[in-house]
């Protein structure tokens, strides 16, 4: 089993470099009057990453309400 789990990170790792070689162009991101430039594959990993931290701290919150909740209720 480690080793199948071993291949599908080899297989994950590839397409991540695959993806990071095959989209090097630039794009600009505008946002009031600041805007910056970067490579592709960077501002999507960085919008995976701000999607994983406010997904994070919402199931936080959630989490948090309902066992204040359930406190309560006791």
């Amino acid at each position: 089993m480690r080793f199948v789990y071993m291949a599908l990170i080899v297989v994950l790792a590839g397409a991540v470099i695959l993806f990071k070689v095959q989209n090097i162009e630039s794009v600009t991101v505008s946002l009031f009057s600041m805007s910056l430039t970067m490579p592709i594959s960077i501002l999507v990993f960085l919008v995976y990453v701000l999607g994983m931290l406010t997904g994070g701290m919402a199931l936080t919150l959630v989490r948090s309400l309902i066992s204040g909740a359930k406190r309560r209720e006791v």
